[in-house]
C-alpha cells in the first residue's frame, strides 16, 4: 500500500497543476475588479447622507434620556450588587487586618469568602422593613453559605467568652458550634444553634424560635477509660518508676533504648495516670483546638489531656506554630498534656531548638511577617531515642554496626542546653523472655494514679499558700521557689554539693535535680529531701547518659 501511494503521488504533474491554480486566481480577481468598477459609488455615498438625514435623531436621544432617567435607580442598585463581593473582598484582605491589628476589637460575625452577604444579610431585610432590628445584646456568629446554610468556623470559644464579657445575651451560632459556644454562656448568655439563615430570621420575628444549647457536663474522670493500662507493660520497673515520678511532678522524659523495648508503650500509657484536667485547664486546652479548628464533633470542652505525637519530618514552623492565619503548633496542641517525640535524634536541630523557650517560659511566641502571637505551651515532653543509628549500642546480644565516631555524632545531634531542660533519663534494657511469661501481674494504670494523684495532693495543699499562685505542681517551681520549698537534711545538702562539682552541673541542671528530689520525696510522704531522694534523682541525670566517652 506504501508503494502504491508513493507510485501515485509521483504520478501527478505538480507544475502543471500550481500554473493552472495561478491562472484560475487571477480570473477570479479580475472578474472582482470588473464588478467594482460598475459600481456608482458617488450615487451609494449620496443614498447614505439622505437615510441619516432623514433620520429624528432629537426624538431617539430624547428617548434614550428618558429611559435611562426611569431605569437610573435600578442602574444604580445593579452596579452596588455587582461592587459588593469586591468591596467586601478589599475589606476582607485590607482593612479588616489592619483593624484587628490595631484595636483587636470583638468580630461577632464571621465574613464567608463570597464577600460582604453575610454582613449585609440582617442589616439588608431590617432596612427593607422585613425584619425588626435584632435587640443590641445579640451576636451572630457563622458563615454564610451561597445555599443559604450556616457553616461551622473555628475559634468559636474564644469568640464567645469575649462576647459574654462585652454584654451580649443572646448568641446565634451555626449548629455544629453550640456545643463548644455553650461552655462560655454560664448564666448570662444564652447560645442558639441553627443551620439556616433562615431559621435565625424566623426566630428573630417569632415565626419559629430556637431552643437554647445547654452546655454539655464536665466529666474529665471519663477521659482514662480511653488511655492503654500500664498492665500491658512487661518488665522495665525503673522505666515504669520513671513515668510515675513525671506524672507526679510534671516532670520531662527521655526515654533511651534499643527498638522493641517499650519506649512508645510507655509514652502513649503515660495520660492514663495523670491527674484529670481542671475546668480552667480545660477551657485553656478547648481555645487552642477551637483556633486550630481541630475541636472534636459535637464537644463542648475537651476533657482529655492531649497527647501528641508529631513525626520526626515535622518543621519548626509545624512545631511552634504560625502560618498566613496564625494557628498553633504541636507545642501548644499539647498544652496540659503529653508531647511526644519519638527518634529524638532524627528531628531537625531547627526543630529541636524550637522547644527550649516553651519548656523553660510553659508559652511559646510566633513572629511572622503579619505580626506576632503568643500561645500557651506548658505541656510535659516525653523523648525517645536509640542509644546509636542501628539501635543496637551496649546490647547483650545483638552487635552494634556503628563507629564510635557514628554513635557519638548520632547522640550530639541532641544539644546540651535541650537536654539540660530534661529531667528524667531513663536507659532501657531488653525485657527479658521471663518478664514476658511472669505469672505476677504489673501494676495497672489505676494502682499508679493512685500514687500520681497522692502526691498531686500534697503539692496542691502547698502551693494553696500565697506567693505559688502559677504554681501547680513541682516541675513548674521557680529559682526562687525551690529554695523555699525543697529543703534538705545536713546530709543530703553534702551529697548535692558533692555531685555538683563533680558533674559539672549547670544552675538549671542543680534545680532541676531539686525538683524531682521534691516529687520523690512526696511520693514518700516525706517533709524533707534525705539521701534516697536525691540519688534517685541523681541517676535520672539526662546529659551524663547521652554523653559518650570513649
Amino acid at each position: 500500500l506504501g508503494h502504491n501511494i508513493v507510485a501515485m503521488i509521483a504520478a501527478i504533474d505538480w507544475p502543471g497543476l500550481f500554473s493552472a491554480l495561478s491562472t484560475l486566481a487571477l480570473d477570479v480577481l479580475q472578474a472582482i475588479n470588473t464588478i467594482l468598477g460598475q459600481v456608482d459609488w458617488d450615487a451609494v455615498g449620496s443614498k447614505i447622507m439622505e437615510c441619516l438625514q432623514a433620520v429624528d435623531w432629537v426624538g431617539i436621544l430624547a428617548q434614550v434620556a428618558e429611559l435611562i432617567s426611569n431605569c437610573w435607580p435600578l442602574l444604580m442598585a445593579a452596579l452596588a450588587v455587582s461592587l459588593l463581593p469586591v468591596i467586601g473582598a478589599f475589606i476582607l484582605d485590607t482593612v479588616l487586618p489592619a483593624i484587628l491589628s490595631g484595636l483587636g476589637s470583638l468580630i461577632v460575625t464571621v465574613i464567608s469568602a463570597i464577600g460582604a452577604w453575610p454582613v449585609l444579610l440582617l442589616a439588608v431585610l431590617a432596612a427593607s422593613g422585613q425584619l425588626e432590628p435584632p435587640p443590641k445584646d445579640t451576636a451572630f456568629l457563622g458563615e454564610l453559605a451561597l445555599d443559604g446554610s450556616l457553616r461551622p468556623v473555628s475559634g468559636v470559644l474564644p469568640m464567645a467568652l469575649e462576647a459574654a464579657a462585652g454584654g451580649v445575651r443572646a448568641l446565634y451560632v451555626p449548629a455544629e458550634n453550640a456545643a463548644e459556644a455553650a461552655e462560655a454562656c454560664g448564666s448570662e448568655m444564652q447560645v442558639y444553634p441553627a443551620a439556616t439563615a433562615r431559621q435565625v430570621v424566623d426566630a428573630l420575628r417569632g415565626i419559629q424560635p430556637i431552643s437554647p444549647t445547654a452546655p454539655v457536663p464536665f466529666d474529665p474522670a471519663d477521659a482514662w477509660s480511653h488511655v492503654p493500662d500500664f498492665a500491658d507493660v512487661c518488665g522495665q520497673p525503673l522505666a515504669r518508676r520513671a513515668m510515675v515520678i513525671a506524672a507526679a511532678g510534671g516532670h520531662n522524659v527521655l526515654l533511651v533504648g534499643a527498638p522493641g523495648t517499650g519506649k512508645s508503650m510507655l509514652a502513649r500509657r503515660l495520660p492514663g495516670i495523670l491527674p484529670p484536667l481542671t475546668r480552667e485547664e480545660a477551657v485553656e486546652t478547648t481555645k487552642i483546638y477551637s483556633i486550630a479548628g481541630q475541636m472534636p464533633a459535637g464537644r463542648g470542652l475537651v476533657t482529655a489531656r492531649p497527647f501528641r505525637s508529631p513525626h520526626h519530618s515535622a518543621s519548626s514552623a509545624a512545631l511552634a506554630g504560625g502560618g498566613a492565619q496564625f494557628r498553633p503548633g504541636e507545642c501548644s496542641l499539647a498544652n496540659c498534656g503529653v508531647l511526644f517525640l519519638d527518634e529524638l535524634p532524627e528531628f531537625s536541630r531547627e526543630s529541636l531548638e524550637v522547644l527550649r523557650q516553651p519548656l523553660e517560659d510553659g508559652c511559646i511566641t510566633v513572629s511572622r511577617a503579619a505580626g506576632s502571637a503568643t500561645y500557651p505551651s506548658r505541656f510535659q515532653l516525653v523523648a525517645a531515642m536509640n542509644p546509636c543509628k542501628c539501635g543496637y549500642y551496649g546490647h547483650p546480644t545483638r552487635a552494634c554496626t556503628c563507629s564510635p565516631s557514628a554513635v557519638r555524632q548520632y547522640r550530639s545531634r541532641v544539644s546540651g542546653p535541650l537536654l539540660d531542660r530534661i529531667d528524667l533519663c531513663v536507659e532501657m534494657d531488653p525485657v527479658a523472655f521471663d518478664e514476658l511469661h511472669g505469672a505476677a501481674p504489673s501494676e495497672s494504670s489505676a494502682e499508679l494514679r493512685k500514687q500520681v494523684l497522692a502526691a498531686r495532693a500534697i503539692q496542691a495543699q502547698r502551693y494553696a499558700a500565697p506567693g505559688y499562685e502559677d504554681v501547680r505542681c513541682n516541675a513548674q517551681l521557680t529559682a526562687g521557689q525551690v529554695r523555699r520549698i525543697c529543703r534538705m537534711t545536713p546530709a543530703a545538702e553534702q551529697l548535692l554539693r558533692a555531685s555538683y562539682e563533680t558533674l559539672g552541673l549547670s544552675a538549671r541542671a542543680h534545680d532541676r535535680i531539686l525538683r524531682v528530689a521534691r516529687t520523690i520525696a512526696d511520693l514518700s510522704g516525706k517533709r524533707l529531701l534525705d539521701e534516697d531522694s536525691l540519688l534517685e534523682a541523681l541517676q535520672y541525670r539526662a546529659q551524663e547518659k547521652v554523653d559518650l566517652t570513649f
